[in-house]
């Protein structure tokens, strides 16, 4: 039976969710010094550990 992958987000998909700016976002990932779980490209996707400081971050 194959593992499900865990779940990945753009910051701009976070910042939509969350309904605040793209900057915000990408500032609070360079403040809390986070590193992306995979990059595509120039894309960076963040898992879901990631997920949870930048909303506690950003409440």
């Amino acid at each position: 039976m194959p593992t499900e992958a865990p779940a990945l987000i753009t910051a701009s998909a976070l910042a939509k969710d969350l309904g605040v700016s793209d900057a915000r976002v990408k500032k609070a990932i360079k403040d809390l010094e986070l590193a992306p779980a995979a990059k595509k490209g120039c894309c960076s996707f963040y898992d879901s550990e990631a997920i949870l400081k930048l909303k506690a971050f950003l409440k």
